[in-house]
């Protein structure tokens, strides 16, 4: 499996970066790791355990110290560190570079960056950013939809109407992330993040009518980036000799990347309005998480001091 991997051109695009020196190669140069060093312990010459393929930032304690060197030193500290072949060394609090400092970078073609950020703050955005970007990745055939702010990620054969039901959920209000193809990343233990491939985000294709462009048609709000996947919607045609569970009670879940996510299957049949039913389990969903239990509430009316499941009959 290929090492993810970020440019840094788009890092430099996304953070909006001043460029101090660019050796000209910075569409080439991948950062593979989310971890950001600060070098304090690096400039004073202590490399064990040091990981030259992190990302340098320089603020105001580094700067301080570098300060303090007198040039010869300064110059030796920073080819020092250069000679890491670090991907690249960012200044912070738009820190003026030292003069020895542009002269050492050329000799290892390593970038100088700067912003206008303070260091931790800056710091913690672009771990952030690297850890989504990095993430373990897989794409799974699907529609991500954002239902009353919860991510809910539409499964199930081609032709049982994913696109369909996506579409009316967004002209009820709500909004699409992706169509056909979900990149789902696994930034942590807990969350995971579905987007669109660029190539085919904000459209959707309708069998018959073929590509639509839903930020088009129905404006910025209809559409967005990416969202948590917090529930799972596996739709299947109705098959008669299948028993459905009609009351809600056994706790079902799909496994994306290691991570059990929450989950129902709604059998699809003609008449059924599926983005009214999806609205409604996303609305339940949420109900769910804050304590509240319809079908186990019913189970306590109909069975006061315990006793089993009420009847269907009651349905």
């Amino acid at each position: 499996m290929p090492v993810a991997s970020v440019y840094l051109s788009e890092l430099i695009k996304a953070f909006e970066l001043e460029v101090i020196y660019d050796p000209g190669n910075m569409d080439q140069i991948r950062i593979t790791v989310a971890d950001v060093t600060r070098p304090g312990l690096q400039l004073a010459g202590y490399y064990e355990h040091f990981g030259p393929d992190r990302i340098q930032l320089i603020g105001n304690m580094e700067f301080a110290y570098l300060d303090k060197l007198s040039p010869e030193i300064r110059r030796k500290r920073l080819n020092a560190l250069f000679a890491k072949n670090i991907p690249c060394l960012i200044l912070t609090r738009n820190h003026e570079p030292h003069p020895e400092l542009i002269p050492c970078a050329k000799r290892k073609k390593i970038p100088i960056l700067r912003t206008e950020q303070a260091t931790s703050e800056f710091m913690s955005s672009l771990v952030k950013q690297l850890n989504v970007e990095l993430a373990p990745t897989i794409s799974m055939h699907g529609v991500l939809v954002e239902v009353n702010g919860t991510g809910i990620l539409i499964l199930g054969e081609s032709g049982v109407g994913k696109s369909e039901t996506a579409l009316e959920i967004v002209k009820r209000g709500h909004r699409l992330i992706a169509d056909d193809q979900v990149e789902i990343r696994r930034v942590s233990d807990i969350t995971l993040i579905g987007r669109a491939p660029e190539i085919i985000r904000h459209l959707i294709e309708i069998r018959g009518i073929g590509i639509l462009d839903v930020k088009e048609l129905f404006g910025v709000s209809a559409v967005k980036l990416q969202e948590n996947i917090d529930f799972v919607i596996n739709l299947e045609l109705w098959d008669e000799k299948k028993v459905y569970d009609r009351l809600g009670i056994n706790d079902e879940s799909t496994e994306i990347l290691g991570i059990k996510v929450p989950s129902i299957t709604i059998p699809v049949g003609p008449g059924r309005n599926l983005a009214i039913i999806v609205e409604a389990a996303a609305i339940n969903f949420r109900v769910k998480k804050m304590g509240h239990n319809a079908a186990k509430s019913l189970i306590d009316r109909v069975f006061p001091t315990g006793g089993g499941l009420p009847p269907l009959s009651l349905f």
